[in-house]
């Protein structure tokens, strides 16, 4: 969450507990929401310029279109009487804050934020171990103070909770040779990808069917998210310690490879894990199908007189 601050992590810790509770079939809770969504909209437009100023353009675009989709949900929701819309509506209030609020919580409890990161660091080093790519192993684990990096073990700060962590990355694991000198490339929370793995919660858990059902489809999705993830950071890192020195469109190889190829990578196999999620529940692509509507209605040819 490089463009996090305060402010912004306030909004969608606000917007997304709102949410939750909007869910409450009890009196007009639901009408909450029509102040959540503008929070959480706010709270990700918000981090848009930080992702800019880092010259990430694709998150940059998607961040800043937070804002103006989520109050369009606000005003959809209010204006909704179809039963349909209105199903598939709460079933997106509670993916995002089932999947939002575990987020937060990570990246806000330093321990939990150190566990995730060094279990990935360590498995993607054995990864490129185990096919030949290269002797890598863990390093140290950094935290970043405005004094500078510190080692973990040497920090005195809470590591039960911090309000705003410092800088871009605030927990670092250095991936190094066996010879002990660094490859050059730091594992941080955003390579865990945690975040895919808690959408798919969130979207799966909310559903309107059985545990069975439900426990099927994640045992389904999350080890594979996971491994896809672990194929991708020993991707990169093979890339950047073999081929670092090679531009591509004007970019050293780690930069093009993290911020652009990765990433379409990583799109198109959430979205292939999609298609398959549709198939096994066809609740979750009547839903989703339900919310593109108003898309597919806009986009549709005028007829001409």
């Amino acid at each position: 969450m490089a463009g996090a601050t305060v402010e912004s992590i306030g909004m969608l810790a606000s917007g997304m507990l709102l949410l939750g509770l909007s869910l409450s079939r009890k009196g007009g809770m639901h009408r909450i929401s029509f102040l959540a969504w503008p929070l959480v909209g706010l709270g990700f437009f918000l981090m848009a310029d930080g992702y800019w100023q880092d010259g990430d353009p694709v998150l940059t675009v998607m961040l800043s279109a937070a804002l103006p989709a989520s109050l369009g949900l606000a005003w959809w929701e209010w204006k909704a009487e179809d039963a349909r819309d209105l199903s598939a509506l709460r079933w997106l209030k509670g993916a995002v804050a089932l999947a939002g609020l575990p987020y937060l919580a990570t990246y806000h409890v330093p321990w939990l934020s150190r566990l995730a990161i060094v279990a990935v660091a360590s498995q993607s080093a054995l990864m490129l171990r185990f096919s030949g790519a290269g002797d890598v192993r863990v390093g140290e684990t950094y935290v970043s103070t405005p004094e500078g990096q510190v080692l973990w073990q040497e920090w005195d700060g809470n590591m039960w909770f911090w309000s705003q962590p410092f800088g871009d990355y605030p927990i670092q694991t250095d991936l190094v040779w066996a010879d002990g000198t660094s490859v050059g490339v730091n594992i941080v929370l955003g390579c865990t990808a945690l975040q895919s793995m808690i959408v798919f919660v969130g979207a799966i858990a909310v559903l309107d069917l059985s545990w069975k059902r439900r426990m099927r489809a994640l045992l389904l999705t999350l080890p594979l998210i996971h491994v896809l993830n672990i194929f991708r950071n020993a991707g990169i890192v093979w890339l950047h310690a073999v081929h670092g020195e090679v531009e591509v469109f004007g970019l050293r190889m780690f930069e093009f490879a993290h911020t652009y190829a990765a990433r379409v990578v990583a799109l198109l196999a959430m979205y292939g894990l999609a298609l398959v999620m549709f198939r096994l529940l066809p609740e979750l692509h009547g839903h989703v199908l339900r919310l593109m509507r108003p898309i597919r209605l806009a986009l549709r040819p005028k007829d001409v007189h």
